[in-house]
């Protein structure tokens, strides 16, 4: 077991669940489908981090660090449309503030706060939970491509786009054992995700789904 598991269902995770759900980068017989969130990390990691680029639309955004060995890539990084720009910047941010909070072992991390309300922080507080529940953490790189946003309104958009997680994995932090199997086409998710703008002007994740080797995502 060694796929990173994708945020499905994720408010119904527990530690048990967690050690069921591979790493990223496998091929295990990991299930995705459902509400998912997106990973961050540092904290309770002995590498020493490195500041992540804050996404800055309006207003202050937390500095999320990451650890040198948990990356992310990012097609396109950004748009030509003011709006949609903002929304890609706050999901990445995003991504960085869930693995973030999962290295930290802190299911309550303020980044992560930052960026999620409702069911979305709901999921996100869970999955991480589920993680430390575990003792496990992330390691690797993920490269989130084909991001594509829907502007449904002043306040809400959402937005489409595919991981490819084959070379992310989950680690045992007591062993530091790292979860690997061999790539296959469930080692790309798609996601789907609904974001809505807040009083600050900061995108936050409400609700997220995923599907583990999507036809769309497959190279």
């Amino acid at each position: 077991m060694n796929r990173r598991p994708t945020l499905l269902a994720a408010i119904t995770l527990t530690a048990a669940a967690a050690l069921t759900l591979s790493a990223c980068g496998g091929g295990d017989s990991d299930s995705s489908k459902g509400n998912d969130k997106i990973a961050g990390a540092d904290t309770g990691s002995e590498e020493s981090p490195s500041p992540s680029e804050s996404a800055t639309a309006s207003g202050e955004r937390p500095k999320i660090e990451l650890p040198s060995d948990v990356t992310h890539t990012f097609t396109p990084e950004q748009s030509n449309d003011a709006v949609q720009n903002a929304v890609l910047k706050d999901n990445a941010e995003l991504i960085r503030a869930l693995d973030a909070a999962i290295v930290a072992q802190d299911p309550r991390l303020p980044a992560l706060e930052f960026y999620t309300e409702g069911e979305g922080a709901v999921a996100a507080e869970k999955w991480v939970k589920a993680f430390a529940d575990a003792g496990w953490t992330i390691t690797g790189s993920v490269r989130y491509f084909d991001r594509r946003v829907t502007v449904n309104s002043k306040n809400t958009a959402s937005l489409t786009y595919c991981a490819d997680e084959s070379k992310a994995f989950s680690k045992v932090i007591k062993t530091k054992e790292i979860k690997k199997t061999k790539v296959t086409k469930r080692s790309y998710v798609a996601y789907g995700a609904q974001v809505q703008k807040n009083d600050e002007g900061v995108w936050e994740l409400m609700k997220i789904a995923s599907t583990r080797g999507a036809d769309r995502c497959q190279p």
